[in-house]
């Protein structure tokens, strides 16, 4: 296994989480990654996952698993998740070349302000038709409690690419706002994806630094 250095990644996974942190309460969802394998170490309910763009609080960065996932350019590649706390919403699955800060911002919430004065998520909006840097988008869309592992295969653009970053996020519906991560929580993998020299390459993804 390929060993990543992890400490630029990690403060890069962290600009977006400002202000306290918050301890997980009754009806907030949580989900692990299961495939492929994490960056960071998870507990059974999948902490930490606040903060975007790959997970971990403000006050726990998480640990670096130094997980990499090998992929052939062009090819699919298999994801599963599994909810551990049941809450409505959707995912979304994007990819990144040469930095988490190239993923995409969370989902923009639709919000109401319910009768105790508590924002409150409502919906967001769904890419559709999607593009780079998003895979897919509106996926494993559920309003009701799911026991079993969620699971999909997504196409791998055909590119090269040391150290890539698939990110797995689920919006939240119906959720009070976090902090960090408001209504999403965040899981991601490294992966190290060749080309398929038999295909074309993909020009709409952006080429890896050396």
């Amino acid at each position: 296994m390929t060993v990543i250095p992890m400490k630029t990644i990690l403060q890069r996974a962290l600009l977006a989480g400002f202000g306290l942190v918050l301890a997980p309460a009754a009806g907030q969802a949580h989900f692990r990654l299961l495939a492929p394998a994490s960056w960071i170490e998870e507990n059974a309910l999948g902490d930490p996952q606040k903060a975007g763009p790959c997970g971990g609080t403000n006050a726990d960065y998480g640990k670096p698993t130094y997980a990499v996932t090998e992929v052939k350019g062009g090819s699919l590649l298999h994801v599963k998740i599994q909810e551990t706390v049941y809450h409505p919403g959707h995912y979304r699955i994007a990819l990144a070349v040469n930095s988490p800060t190239e993923l995409p911002l969370d989902p923009k919430a639709e919000t109401m302000t319910d009768d105790k004065g508590k924002v409150m998520s409502v919906s967001a909006a769904v890419m559709n038709p999607v593009a780079p840097p998003v895979l897919v988008d509106g996926l494993w869309s559920h309003d009701d409690h799911v026991l079993h592992a969620f699971e999909t295969d997504v196409s791998v653009p055909n590119i090269n690419c040391k150290s890539c970053t698939l990110q797995v996020i689920q919006f939240m519906e119906q959720h009070p706002v976090n902090n960090p991560g408001q209504f999403t929580y965040h899981h991601c993998a490294v992966l190290k994806i060749t080309a398929d020299p038999h295909l074309p390459l993909d020009a709409a993804w952006p080429k890896a630094r050396d």
